[in-house]
């Protein structure tokens, strides 16, 4: 049968919107979407614009002056001297460089106060021994009497003790060939009577040079020895033939030494022995 043309009208508005599970909206989906996301996107531009307002008015803006970042660990060039017509109008007044003093000057009498004399405590100024000193000293760099006294007093007790105990060895080491030679025919007469000596030093007071004086390269200084020991010579039997054990006597000797100036042996050798009254 056939259906009235209104009723399939009707019908076909109905039959469009069973396949989706709902009845059809009467208004357009697409239209009511559109709407929605046009008001979303004004609110964002207009917040866009007006946080791109503020951050220039603070920020402000690049002119092509602005300073570089700050870098602690770049090496800083040291400040240029203004130059042209600016560097006049400075007012920083330049001080002359202070000159650095010394931390402890010099003392005003130190200063007037004359040397001590070179030989001091050994000669005196200008006597025979000083000159004799200096004509040592400009032949031989660094020589120090002081020092030379100190060796001459250790030699004249090693010699003297050596004599005693028959040392021909360590006499050998500090004695010239000629005088060694003296020394060494005493010990063998005194070895031959069978007698033995003994000797104890109990000081030695003085060690003074007598003279002092340079023959070519050689050097010969005289110094005079006061002493006190004890001394005594016994036979073979024991009894004492010569000194006392028991007696402290004064003993003064005069002694030359004598060495090459500028020889590397550095020892002086006994080259006389004299004994004073």
């Amino acid at each position: 049968m056939r259906e009235p043309h209104g009723a399939t009208v009707v019908r076909s508005r109905f039959t469009s919107g069973v396949n989706g599970g709902t009845a059809a909206s009467p208004f357009p989906r697409q239209a009511r979407q559109s709407d929605v996301l046009d008001i979303y996107t004004i609110i964002f531009l207009v917040l866009a614009v007006f946080i791109f307002m503020r951050l220039r008015s603070v920020l402000g803006q690049r002119t092509g002056r602005e300073r570089p970042p700050y870098d602690p660990y770049s090496r800083r060039d040291p400040a240029k001297a203004p130059t042209g017509p600016e560097a006049g109008s400075d007012k920083v007044v330049n001080f002359p460089d202070r000159v650095a003093e010394p931390a402890n000057p010099p003392d005003a009498t130190d200063a007037d106060t004359p040397p001590p004399p070179r030989w001091a405590g050994v000669a005196e100024i200008g006597s025979a021994v000083a000159n004799g000193l200096d004509a040592i000293a400009a032949q031989e760099r660094g020589f120090d009497a002081k020092h030379f006294l100190e060796g001459a007093r250790s030699a004249y007790e090693m010699i003297v003790l050596a004599f005693a105990n028959g040392d021909r060895r360590a006499l050998k080491d500090l004695l010239a060939k000629d005088v060694y030679d003296g020394f060494a025919a005493a010990i063998t007469e005194r070895e031959g009577r069978g007698e033995t000596m003994e000797t104890r030093f109990v000081a030695i007071d003085k060690a003074d040079i007598a003279d002092a004086q340079v023959k070519g390269r050689t050097a010969q200084i005289t110094v005079r020895f006061v002493s006190q020991l004890i001394s005594v010579t016994r036979n073979a039997s024991g009894e004492v033939v010569d000194g006392d054990p028991e007696t402290v006597a004064d003993v003064t000797d005069v002694w030359t030494f004598s060495r090459d100036l500028g020889a590397r042996d550095p020892n002086w050798k006994l080259v006389a022995t004299e004994a004073a009254s």
